[in-house]
């Protein structure tokens, strides 16, 4: 046992080096050959942890830190169990109480999710931007005819997932009137239209964010997101006037 000890506390040490060269993915498996020869050694717990949090921090999704990610909790995770983990994690990598290397960037990821998190706007914000930043599409009025109400404020899709590649962007489905006089768009089966009402841009959004209080890229302001029926079709024709 006292070999597998020294053994573990070797691989340990390279683990640091590693972590120190910014090869956290290979810290992280020096640090699990470290847990395997010898479950029990000072600090391991700590180190892994520590570990797993950069790891989160280097996933980008739109660009962007994957908050939900570096606390460990579900993207629809309640504001309780949120705060629950945060202050889980407090306390494992406070530096005060964990002295392995990176413990202090570590408690200081947690905290920064833990400030957005914790604000109903920036997660709204956040949660619009992660899952639905390339789905945004904006409508023009259809050339040579009346523009529609829809049209005029603008009409938006939201539905798009964070693995949306430029090639399905290019080929989103448009919102409001089309070309086509007699044609209004189709809402999917899992997607909901809604309308903010401060501004009157609509959109639509997946249904998972029904009945939810939501910002509006628009206006910058939350509204309540209610289901309301799509744009009206465009009858392409211009009015005219009694002789």
């Amino acid at each position: 046992m006292e070999c597998n000890k020294d053994e573990a506390t070797r691989a340990k040490e390279i683990a640091e080096k590693k972590f120190i060269a910014r090869d956290i993915a290979g810290a992280k498996k020096l640090a699990l050959k470290a847990q395997n020869l010898f479950p029990g050694l000072n600090g391991l717990p700590q180190m892994l942890l520590t570990l797993d949090v950069h790891i989160s921090a280097e996933n980008k999704i739109n660009g962007e830190a994957d908050w939900y990610g570096i606390l460990g909790v579900n993207p629809l995770a309640d504001d309780d169990t949120v705060r629950k983990q945060y202050r889980k994690l407090a306390l494992m990598l406070h530096p005060d109480k964990n002295k392995s290397i990176g413990a202090d960037g570590a408690f200081k990821l947690i905290s920064e999710a833990w400030s957005l998190l914790s604000d109903k706007t920036k997660r709204i914000a956040f949660d619009q931007k992660r899952n639905v930043k390339a789905g945004q599409q904006k409508v023009q009025p259809p050339s040579g005819g009346p523009s529609s109400s829809a049209a005029a404020n603008g009409f938006y899709s939201f539905t798009k997932s964070r693995t949306t590649n430029t090639k399905a962007h290019k080929n989103a489905t448009q919102m409001g009137p089309s070309s086509a006089p007699a044609s209004a768009h189709k809402l999917k089966p899992n997607t909901f239209g809604t309308v903010c009402h401060r501004c009157k841009m609509q959109y639509e959004y997946l249904r998972i964010y029904l009945n939810h209080n939501l910002l509006c890229p628009n206006c910058h302001e939350p509204f309540f997101a209610v289901e309301t029926p799509p744009p009206p079709p465009s009858n392409g024709s211009k009015s005219s006037n009694p002789q």
